[in-house]
């Protein structure tokens, strides 16, 4: 009727149709990327083609990496929730911990950020604009850095205070190592590589010998022959080397010693491979690579061991993970013999490719570096199911004995039951 009140209908799109726009657009946003990118490249001279591409990409590399690790572990926490394993009691996680899309969510915005700083970089300095492509990989890492370091209650204040403290412990292991502590202390041992380049990134940073070749120079101080990349590669190895020889303090269990010397058996590795920058060549292959190669594979099979033995559960790999609600995904896995061979073959494979990493020869191909590096995150993100599962089997097993010792056993209740009848008995006799 005229002069009637017409309720407002708000229209809102369908959760589906959101996630399918915001799909579109980063389809559309990464095709930008790649077509300024690649016209950028193409300005530059045959000859600085390649040199160009390997700085570009050097300095944003681990940050793609990170980013890649990220998305695993919110694939990781996903699972987890879908699961009987309840992750959050196993890393003592406050209420108010990151669920799997916010991890994703921060994925994201660090997905969407690495790419288009490079590209930015690269569009500026095939067009001559060296000091702006310069301050663009600088200015990343500057906001990153504040971002993490932030003391302001915003960006997740209470899960960066949780990592910054585990890091912590991590680097100065005086206090008892608990599992949060030496689970980030593994996965930062498969991101040995990612530090390194770190390293070297911030060390041009600081040298000003951004958008430079200076540093391809051997006698450069980040140069290829720098002394810290070595040592950058050995750390994440030394501070899980001094966690279990502090676990060996406080139990006095042997097989934190052994668990200490798989660790060790990573720094020959590195070292040695190093030290073909720094002999001669004739020398480093008659004497030092022999001892490389017999340290890699001790290394290498010691790993695999210990990963199959120690760190997972082979019964474990029945189950994987009991789903509260099954699908058609997880009946696949469930039981099947085929995920022996795929979990054993694979993470045989992929130690040995490592390892082989951990080497100096491949240092200048930085395809195959970031691909082994790839892989590597992706083998550790294959082992944080069966890390954490097996955890959470011992603490439920831990759980249910301590409540089994807590009740009364069968003999007990018979002789309380007769101690009982026999006073009532003499209750009777005395009435």
């Amino acid at each position: 009727m005229k002069g009637s009140a017409i309720p407002a209908v708000s229209i809102m799109p369908s959760p589906l149709f959101l996630w399918r726009f915001k799909v579109i657009l980063f389809l559309l946003w990464g095709l930008c990327c790649c077509k300024i990118g690649w016209d950028s490249v193409m300005r530059m001279s045959a000859d600085l083609r390649d040199l160009f591409l390997y700085e570009a990409f050097f300095y944003y590399n681990p940050l793609l990496l990170v980013a890649l690790m990220i998305w695993l572990w919110g694939v990781n926490l996903w699972v987890f929730a879908q699961s009987s394993v309840n992750y959050a009691r196993v890393f003592d996680l406050a209420q108010t911990h990151l669920s799997h899309r916010e991890i994703w969510r921060c994925a994201t915005w660090l997905t969407l950020i690495v790419p288009t700083s490079m590209t930015a970089y690269l569009y500026l300095y095939s067009h001559g604009e060296v000091s702006l492509a310069a301050s663009q990989p600088v200015l990343l890492y500057a906001i990153l850095l504040m971002v993490l370091f932030s003391p302001f209650d915003m960006f997740f204040l209470s899960s960066r205070f949780y990592f910054l403290r585990t890091v912590w412990r991590i680097i100065l292991p005086l206090q008892a190592i608990t599992f949060p502590d030496f689970f980030l202390a593994d996965i930062f041992t498969s991101m040995s590589k990612v530090f390194s380049d770190l390293e070297r990134s911030v060390c041009r940073m600081v040298n000003r010998q951004v958008a430079t070749f200076a540093w391809f120079e051997a006698d450069s101080i980040c140069g290829s022959h720098s002394v810290a990349i070595p040592l950058v590669l050995v750390f994440p190895y030394l501070c899980r080397f001094f966690q279990c020889l502090r676990q060996y303090k406080d139990t006095k269990e042997k097989t934190c010693l052994l668990n200490a010397l798989k660790y060790s058996t990573a720094v020959p590795v590195i070292f040695l491979s190093a030290l073909k920058y720094h002999v001669f060549p004739d020398k480093w292959v008659r004497f030092y690579r022999p001892l490389w190669l017999i340290s890699s594979v001790i290394n290498s099979l010691y790993s695999f061991y210990w990963d199959i033995k120690r760190d997972w559960d082979l019964s474990i790999l029945t189950r994987i993970f009991m789903f509260k609600n099954p699908s058609t995904w997880t009946n696949l896995l469930y039981g099947q013999i085929w995920v022996y061979y795929w979990v054993l073959a694979s993470n045989l494979v992929l130690r040995c490719m490592w390892t082989y990493k951990l080497s100096a020869h491949l240092r200048h191909n930085y395809l195959t570096v970031f691909t082994i590096a790839a892989l590597e995150i992706l083998r550790r993100f294959q082992w944080v199911f069966f890390r954490v599962e097996n955890e959470w089997n011992k603490m439920t097993a831990k759980q249910n004995l301590e409540m089994s010792s807590d009740m009364p056993s069968e003999g007990d209740r018979l002789l309380d039951l007769n101690s009982h009848t026999i006073f009532d008995g003499l209750l009777a006799v005395t009435r």
